[in-house]
């Protein structure tokens, strides 16, 4: 299978060793979960076992995985990373703790955000979208677009500057993971920065309250936080506190996504799947609620430029694979997906080729 569902990503200060680039470039898996510290360790021959996994069974590799290309450059992309999640624990907290407080302000002050559209730049509801929902989905939420401008609730009064502080960070290192997921297709650095034009990019934070339901999922009314969907950007940073919920399908089955203490995990969305031609896919996860505990998640999305045309990559659309998916606006996508019934990962099929209609061609990219 070509989605497979977890990484972990953890740090030595060592180098990484060189290494030929494959012959294709290899599948990764579509979620991470990216460790406060990264190891940077030689690749797995053919013949070795399989690495470690975690107690849930989800493999965890490192982040030279990724990455082809020399070892000094690699090494200090690594040690970056590293000094940089070592340093974001702080803001992951209070990113958390502003956004709950912001779920416990009375109704009023936040009215005028409760009844915004899914492109409006600030949000405030539960479940998905009521207006097109038609179940009770077992969620508060609060979303902002963070950039190419920040916009956020006036209240309460500490939000503002942590969600600042904390988009910039995560907007640094999911840039930097586009750049090595760039490399890891054969591609340059900045081939998938410059066909989504990431330098005006588009970024959302959104803040998740679960709160605990006796009815848990495997009852015939169970509640549930979000249902199965891919998400709308490129990649998706999440941040949770202690009470698991977050679920990833892989062949046909659900794992529970358990993160290592002090890790976050980074989601691969559609874009990604359509800039790389289907080589890396979009990954489909939920969010089930506990029966005693509230969960909150913190979430910050990195998309292309809203005008942003996304279309494969020619160098990745070559026979005999051929061309997977058609261009789309990222703006006309996003609405598309936000406005509609959370449907799995149907909202790709905008934008599918459907291989006896072929209506697109890599002459025209």
């Amino acid at each position: 299978s070509s989605t497979e569902p977890l990484y972990n990503v953890q740090r030595v200060d060592q180098q990484i060793k060189p290494r030929q680039p494959p012959a294709r470039p290899p599948q990764i898996f579509p979620l991470l979960c990216l460790h406060c510290t990264i190891m940077a360790s030689p690749p797995r021959s053919p013949g070795q076992p399989n690495r470690p996994c975690s107690e849930d069974g989800i493999p965890v590799v490192d982040l030279a995985v990724l990455v082809n290309g020399d070892a000094r450059e690699r090494s200090q992309a690594v040690r970056h990373l590293g000094r940089a999640c070592q340093d974001w624990g702080f803001f992951m907290s209070a990113m958390m703790d502003a956004c709950k407080e912001l779920f416990g302000l009375p109704p009023e002050q936040k009215a005028e955000f409760m009844d915004a559209g899914p492109m409006d730049p600030v949000r405030v509801g539960t479940g998905f979208n009521s207006a097109v929902d038609g179940a009770r989905y077992w969620r508060d939420y609060v979303k902002m677009f963070a950039h190419p401008e920040l916009h956020c609730p006036a209240k309460p009064d500490g939000l503002r500057g942590v969600a600042a502080e904390y988009a910039a960070r995560t907007r640094g290192l999911l840039l930097e993971l586009t750049a090595a997921i760039s490399e890891s297709l054969g591609l340059p650095a900045g081939r998938i920065a410059e066909r989504l034009d990431l330098g005006s990019c588009f970024q959302i934070l959104v803040g998740n309250h679960y709160p605990p339901c006796a009815a848990g999922p495997d009852d015939d009314d169970g509640a549930v936080g979000l249902p199965a969907h891919s998400d709308h950007g490129l990649l998706t940073l999440l941040f949770q506190n202690g009470v698991d919920g977050l679920q990833v399908k892989h062949d046909g089955r659900w794992l529970l996504a358990k993160p290592i203490p002090g890790s976050f995990f980074v989601i691969a969305g559609d874009q990604l799947e359509i800039v790389s031609n289907g080589r890396y896919k979009g990954v489909l996860h939920r969010a089930l609620v506990d029966r005693a505990q509230a969960r909150m998640s913190c979430v910050s999305l990195l998309g292309p430029c809203l005008d942003a045309v996304v279309k494969p990559v020619p160098e990745l659309a070559v026979p005999p694979l051929g061309l997977e998916f058609r261009g789309v606006k990222y703006r006309d996508y996003m609405e598309h997906q936000q406005s509609n019934k959370l449907n799995e990962k149907g909202a790709l099929d905008l934008v599918r080729v459907q291989r006896h209609i072929l209506t697109d061609t890599l002459c025209s990219s």
